[in-house]
């Protein structure tokens, strides 16, 4: 027999999404990723292979970049999620690492952007200048169908230079 009461708990999330206090209820199996688009409609965080193979997905979570498809919401509770929607300043102007991509064109359908421009971020946060090396390791992560990745490589190690160079 089929018990169909499991996974019908619900579970009340609190946590910070992009600097914004956040109260949602929802099922106690519902995955970050869905909690982020379904239920808060931040429809930039990409729900791709569902498996953490692909990287579209990705957040940060207390400064940690995951793959939001593998986490139950409810272990965010209390937590402070980041998402590609929070990397701009409050007024808009894009990060470096976003100018950095841009300038670089590093992507072209962008479905893979939002992944690609957290792995980076966290890494420049852990290491201001990394090797060639560790940034095809911070971005392997992350499946890009369109671009290859050596200009996502030239555009993180560009985005070092920006942080470097003092504000104009």
């Amino acid at each position: 027999m089929i018990d169909d009461s499991v996974g019908t708990d619900e579970v009340t999330v609190d946590l910070v999404v992009d600097g914004r206090p956040v109260h949602v209820t929802v099922d106690a199996d519902l995955t970050l990723l869905d909690v982020l688009r379904e239920e808060l409609g931040l429809t930039a965080v990409r729900a791709g292979c569902r498996n953490g193979d692909c990287g579209t997905c990705t957040a940060m979570v207390d400064d940690r970049c995951v793959k939001t498809c593998l986490m139950l919401a409810a272990r965010v509770d209390g937590g402070r999620v980041d998402t590609i929607a929070g990397l701009a300043d409050d007024d808009g102007v894009l990060s470096p690492v976003q100018r950095a991509f841009m300038e670089q064109y590093a992507f072209q359908c962008g479905f893979c952007l939002p992944g690609m421009l957290l792995a980076s971020t966290d890494l420049l946060k852990r290491n201001p200048d990394p090797s060639t090396e560790a940034v095809r390791d911070a971005l392997s992560g992350n499946l890009c169908r369109c671009t290859g990745y050596t200009n996502a490589v030239r555009a993180v190690k560009r985005a070092v230079e920006m942080i470097g160079q003092p504000p104009r």
